[in-house]
């Protein structure tokens, strides 16, 4: 029950990371290929529970803060999921020997090195600049140990060394940096709960008068077996991982597409006249000046006024036609004068004269139709 409660106690930082993650949706950072990174830090170690078969009581190990380094090489999947395989090592200074029943001084060190295989996603939060990460691995590691406890005013003494191999995990979260200006390498933040299988078993040798389970006896020498469990261990470190094929950064977005604006719609103005007439009424005369006033606002490469008549003439046949010909171009020219009154240069009005032909009312010979008796300004 209190083995438990201590990996409980000790996995209770990764925990909530990595219930975070879980809980938010999340995209993938493409890592792709192979890669290369190492980091080092701080580690530390919760205290290790001790049974001791070699004279000294039970009791736990306190360890100082030690130094981590790691070096791994992976293989990423290009969809946010890599593997990667990498060697450990963690050293640190014993501290102390802590019980009750006997006051002591520690010295010496344990080492820990091992392989392991992890398995990680990286993910894409929204921000160029930053990608955390979080995975899980297992491997193999051993414990070296060369410590000595001594217990002053006393005979007592004890050494423990020796190497002790077996099944090792661990939790990963971390956080991804890609330097801007070297494509392919980002710098990393991160935490580890490394954990090794126990019981840990060490050679151990001691000298006292105090048994293995608090029994007293006469001054001797022992030796066997020193077990440590609940080795439950947090890095905290900095590192540099390399992509030898990174994803090629977005494309920019697509400069806008500038299209030619559309030529401008010809606008027709029409001007009607009287039976027979070239003059313009008032009315005339109004839509006129409203086509010059039109063209000053436009931006015009010509203007056309094209004069009409009906089907009627006063001499029916070829002569008639030809009056209306003539008709019309009166009637167009009367136009092109008004709106050069109105302010329109005349040098770009063209001047056109159709006569009976191109009628809005289809009609038949010797009709007077007053629509087809008319004037076209088209501003182009």
């Amino acid at each position: 029950m209190k083995l438990r409660y201590r990996f409980l106690a000790g996995s209770v930082l990764s925990a909530p990371l990595i219930a975070c993650v879980l809980s938010s949706p999340v995209l993938a950072q493409p890592v792709q290929g192979i890669y290369v990174a190492g980091e080092g830090g701080a580690t530390f170690n919760q205290d290790q529970r001790v049974r001791s078969s070699a004279m000294f009581p039970d009791g736990r190990d306190r360890w100082r803060t030690g130094a981590v380094g790691i070096g791994s090489v992976g293989y990423g999947l290009g969809n946010g999921f890599r593997v990667e395989v990498e060697g450990n090592y963690r050293n640190m200074d014993y501290q102390r020997f802590v019980t009750n029943s006997v006051q002591s001084r520690a010295d010496g060190r344990r080492q820990t090195y091992g392989v392991m295989a992890n398995a990680l996603f990286d993910m894409d939060i929204g921000k160029s600049w930053l990608f955390p990460y979080f995975g899980a691995g297992v491997g193999y590691g051993w414990t070296a140990m060369n410590t000595s406890i001594t217990a002053p005013g006393s005979t007592l003494s004890q050494h423990v060394g020796g190497t002790f191999g077996n099944v090792t995990y661990q939790g990963i979260f971390g956080l991804a940096f890609p330097v801007p200006w070297v494509v392919g390498l980002s710098a990393t933040a991160e935490y580890r709960f490394w954990t090794m299988l126990g019981p840990q078993s060490h050679g151990s040798t001691a000298m006292g008068t105090i048994g293995g389970r608090n029994v007293a006896k006469q001054y001797s020498f022992a030796s066997g077996n020193r077990d440590t469990v609940t080795d439950f261990n947090h890095s905290l470190m900095l590192g540099l991982r390399y992509e030898f094929n990174p994803a090629p950064p977005p494309p920019p977005p697509a400069p806008p597409e500038i299209t030619a604006p559309a030529p401008a719609a010809a606008r027709t103005y029409l001007v009607f006249f009287d039976w027979d007439k070239s003059g313009l009424t008032d009315r005339a005369r109004s839509i006129v000046a409203v086509a010059a006033q039109a063209s000053a606002h436009t931006a015009l490469t010509r203007i056309e006024v094209s004069g009409y008549t009906d089907s009627s003439a006063a001499h029916p046949g070829p002569r008639g036609e030809s009056y209306n010909m003539t008709l019309s171009l009166r009637r167009a020219n009367a136009v092109k004068a008004e709106l050069v009154r109105d302010g329109v240069a005349g040098t770009i009005i063209g001047v056109n004269g159709f006569g009976q032909t191109h009628q809005i009312v289809a009609t038949g010979p010797d009709v007077r139709e007053p629509q087809n008796r008319r004037v076209e300004i088209i501003l182009r």
